[in-house]
């Protein structure tokens, strides 16, 4: 698989070169965000290690520009902290978000489970639950109720089917803010919004919405998928 990696530290580049290479993966490197942006056309990589700080354009112009045309995922680097940095590169468009200094073992790791969770989307194209209950079918993205046809919000769509891809993983508030950031969601207080999202979902999938099946709500935690995978019907 191919790795684009971006960063203008040539020390950086050497480590994370060295180690990803030893995991088998082909590494193509830019020191700026313009090349960056050209490499990301042309290679066509399976996955973007990205600095925020680069000096033509910001990190964060090349997630906005490669966004527009890709869903590669993107790991971004950057030596900023806070919380609202954090929260910015994830709107912006990025999968997963590391904080300088890190270590190079550790961003082996972010990177193989990233293309874990991409490979594992990427091959189930249907999921049912519950006898058919409820079912997805993720390459047309589509879902029905017991057979009739349910009309989701992208919000929503996003929300259901990141849930039913990993049922009894509980997702904090923040975590599917996370996963809903591409479809415009920004906010200042925000993570109580996702309740909203989350009761119409509940209204349209749910026999019975006051007591649900498929959304549970985690008390103090938030919410995970509680529906049983039709394994015999699930086409991969």
């Amino acid at each position: 698989m191919k790795i684009l990696l971006v960063d203008d530290e040539k020390r950086i580049i050497e480590v994370l070169e060295a180690y990803l290479e030893r995991e088998g993966y082909e590494i193509h490197c830019a020191d700026n965000g313009i090349d960056a942006l050209k490499k990301a056309k042309t290679i066509n990589p399976d996955l973007i290690i990205l600095d925020l700080m680069l000096p033509d354009i910001s990190g964060e112009e090349v997630c906005r520009l490669v966004r527009k045309e890709s869903d590669v995922p993107i790991l971004m680097l950057t030596a900023k902290s806070a919380e609202d940095d954090r929260i910015n590169g994830i709107v912006m468009g990025a999968d997963d978000y590391l904080t300088k200094p890190f270590s190079p073992r550790e961003v082996v790791v972010r990177v193989q489970a990233i293309l874990r969770r991409v490979k594992k989307t990427e091959k189930v194209e249907r999921i049912e639950f519950n006898n058919k209950q409820l079912a997805i079918d993720l390459s047309k993205k589509e879902v029905t109720v017991k057979g009739q046809d349910v009309i989701l919000t992208p919000i929503e769509y996003k929300l259901l089917t990141n849930m039913a891809l990993n049922p009894g993983r509980v997702y904090s508030r923040m975590d599917l803010l996370e996963k809903i950031q591409d479809e415009g969601m920004y906010y200042e207080g925000y993570e109580r919004s996702v309740d909203t999202h989350i009761k119409n979902l509940r209204k349209k999938i749910e026999l019975d919405s006051r007591q649900p099946t498929f959304i549970l709500t985690v008390f103090g935690m938030g919410y995970k998928f509680g529906g049983l995978l039709d394994v015999s019907n699930t086409a991969v």
